[in-house]
């Protein structure tokens, strides 16, 4: 057996291709939604109806997936759920009518629900002394698919349309293929015996208010990054720029975020996450202030800085819960990264609602000092020393 404090290089890779996989074929529905309203004469309430569904789905839904995780372990949880994205997904190219429509990006979205956790709450037990940097490495994963699912499939559409999207399933099982060997079965936590509330209160009753305050900083941090990612794009075209100027700003600000997760999670190995939070946090203001004042081609460099600041955190939030419930893994990962993705999105019509009233300018202006909210809740985490003598 491997000593614990060796980091599985293979598993880890496996693991991440998995996040990568799932996510990658999770980001084709929201770039086809124009394709579709032609295909099916959507109107664009029911657009909103799927895309809402596409959220509640892929994201809320979660931590009941990281429940059935945490107690019933298993690959089927894993592999089942990516094969439901992978052939789902590519099938809405041909759904006939708006209900089948819906019904294959529903079960899509169930099926990224429901692998997340669990490859999640698997990657602190093979990451050694590097747990930070193997969860932003995790986290790269799936934010590169969504970079660029959306570049393949809109390719794979304007070349042979909608009815195409089916044939794309083949890479994805392909890819499963050589995960069906390289995925582990996960490790049992304990949870069989236990009801959902005997979980809850067993993994969480010493720590839950260590718990909620990393998860309610991880919610403001969502409603920062998807008011900017939504509506950024909005106020650029607003001021001359073009449409592909709006898609540019989010590939820079996505890409800004990989880049500064990985840098992130190494950091944090050596000095412990809060100070990661604390610096992000108090420079996240600053930087996207400057990048709503910046003009011409300068506002390309603004938005990689903003992006870098604003997301950083994400691994680091599930990170530092893993080591305060570490019975708990899978539970906790669907909290950090799917309900508090979830609940920060669900605020976006908010934010759109006031941009109407006051305008989009305005309101990002409001929501850049969100983050300095934040400082109190971050003080208050607890000391976790991540730094388990790096080799």
């Amino acid at each position: 057996m491997k000593p614990r404090h060796q980091t599985h290089l293979k598993v880890l890779f496996a693991l991440t291709l998995v996040h990568f996989t799932g996510d990658f074929y999770s980001a084709f529905t929201t770039p086809l939604f124009p394709a579709f309203m032609d295909k099916l004469n959507l109107t664009l309430a029911q657009v909103g109806l799927i895309a809402g569904v596409n959220r509640f789905l892929s994201f809320i839904v979660q931590p009941v997936a990281g429940y059935l995780a945490d107690r019933y372990q298993g690959r089927a949880i894993i592999l089942g759920g990516l094969l439901m994205a992978v052939v789902f997904i590519p099938l809405s190219g041909i759904a006939g009518s708006y209900w089948m429509l819906m019904l294959f990006i529903a079960l899509g979205s169930v099926g990224s629900s429901l692998f997340h956790p669990s490859v999640a709450g698997m990657i602190p037990l093979y990451a050694g002394n590097r747990k930070g940097f193997s969860m932003s490495v995790f986290n790269t994963g799936g934010t590169l698919a969504f970079a660029a699912g959306p570049f393949f499939i809109t390719a794979i559409v304007a070349a042979w349309g909608l009815e195409a999207m089916p044939v794309t399933m083949v890479i994805g099982l392909a890819v499963m293929v050589y995960l069906w060997v390289a995925v582990p079965s996960p490790k049992s936590e304990g949870m069989a015996s236990l009801g959902l509330m005997g979980t809850l209160k067993k993994q969480f009753g010493a720590v839950w208010k260590s718990i909620f305050l990393i998860w309610l900083v991880m919610v403001l941090r969502a409603v920062v990054g998807q008011s900017f990612m939504t509506f950024m794009p909005v106020l650029l075209v607003s001021r001359g720029y073009s449409l592909v100027s709006g898609g540019l700003m989010i590939t820079l600000f996505t890409l800004a975020g990989t880049a500064s997760g990985l840098m992130a999670g190494y950091l944090a190995d050596r000095a412990g996450a809060r100070p990661i939070f604390l610096v992000s946090h108090l420079l996240m203001t600053p930087a996207l202030l400057a990048m709503l004042s910046l003009s011409g081609s300068w506002i390309y460099g603004g938005v990689f800085v903003a992006g870098f600041f604003v997301l950083a955190t994400l691994p680091l939030g599930v990170t530092l819960a893993q080591e305060l419930a570490p019975g708990g893994r899978s539970m906790v990962s669907s909290l950090m990264m799917g309900l508090a993705y979830g609940l920060g999105g669900a605020l976006a019509p908010v934010v759109g609602r006031l941009a109407d009233i006051y305008s989009v300018a305005t309101v990002l202006w409001a929501v850049s000092f969100i983050p300095l909210v934040t400082i109190p809740l971050i003080l208050m985490f607890p000391r976790v020393d991540q730094r388990e003598a790096v080799g």
